[in-house]
This record gives C-alpha cells, structure tokens and sequence, in this order.
C-alpha cells in the first residue's frame, strides 16, 4: 500500500499486479527481456546484464532488480505488445533518456557477444517506436559496445 501511495506522488502509477514496481519499471524490464529471449538464448550473461542495468536505471538493489526482472521474464513468456510497452516508455522519458534506453538494449543484445538478425530487427523497430533516429540508435550502439569492452 505505501508504495502505492509512493507511486501515485512520484506520478508513476503502480499497477495492481506490477508486484509494487511502476509501470515504467516494468515495461523497460519486459523490453530489455525481448532483446535478450530474440536470439531464443536468453543466457547468464544476458540475464546478469539486465539485472545490471535494471540496478543503474532505477536505483535498485540486487535483489529488487532481481525480482523485477523475474517479472519481466513471466510477462515475457506470453504476448508482448511492444507498442504499449514502448509508448509507456516514450511517454515517461525525456529524448535524452530514450537514447539512454537503446543504449540500454544494445547492451542486452550484444551481452552475447554477437548481434542476431532478430535482435537487428527488433532494434530497427523500438528506435522508431521510441522517436529515436537512426544516428542516435547508432551512437547509442557505438557507446554500449564500448561499455561491453568491444570496439566500436
């Protein structure tokens, strides 16, 4: 109930069944899910990278983004309507913060260590949906592969 109330005056609703995480929580952690599940591997290294960035993003602990992103895993297992989940996202960040998030999701497909036609795909598909351009998504690519200690 208190984060509940918490929510409402942060002005991020918290859904009934969003185990007390935000709605913008939990779309960005089902979208990260998607990038890493679209190589139909979704490994160690893609789920330590989601906690990872999950941590950073919201400013959770281990064990929050942990069951966060157990969240994210169930919802994922279903239908993912990446156009709500999108425009959650879109519409609760500034540019700057959705250039940050692919960024976020280039970091998940090549936790990897390679880049699958599928996740190229899906990339193509947010960067549009986030209002991001293709330069932007490119830079954002260019910076994750630099984090992940590959060149860029």
């Amino acid at each position: 109930m208190l984060e509940r109330i918490k929510a409402i005056l942060r002005d991020r609703p918290v859904a009934a069944d969003t185990g007390g995480f935000d709605q913008l929580q939990v779309a960005v952690a089902v979208l990260l899910v998607e990038a890493a599940r679209m190589d139909n591997d979704f490994d160690a290294d893609e789920r330590t990278a989601i906690a990872n960035l999950l941590q950073r993003r919201f400013d959770l602990d281990a064990d929050a983004a942990e069951k966060l992103l157990a969240q994210a895993e169930q919802r994922a297992q279903g239908s993912v309507e990446f156009y709500t989940l999108t425009r959650t996202v879109k519409d609760a960040f500034e540019h700057e913060d959705r250039v940050e998030f692919m960024q976020m999701l280039w970091e998940v497909a090549y936790a990897d260590g390679e880049l699958h036609d599928h996740e190229a795909n899906l990339m193509r598909r947010v960067t549009g949906l986030m209002y991001v351009t293709d330069l932007e998504s490119g830079e954002a690519r260019k910076r994750a592969l630099r984090q992940l200690g590959y060149e860029a």
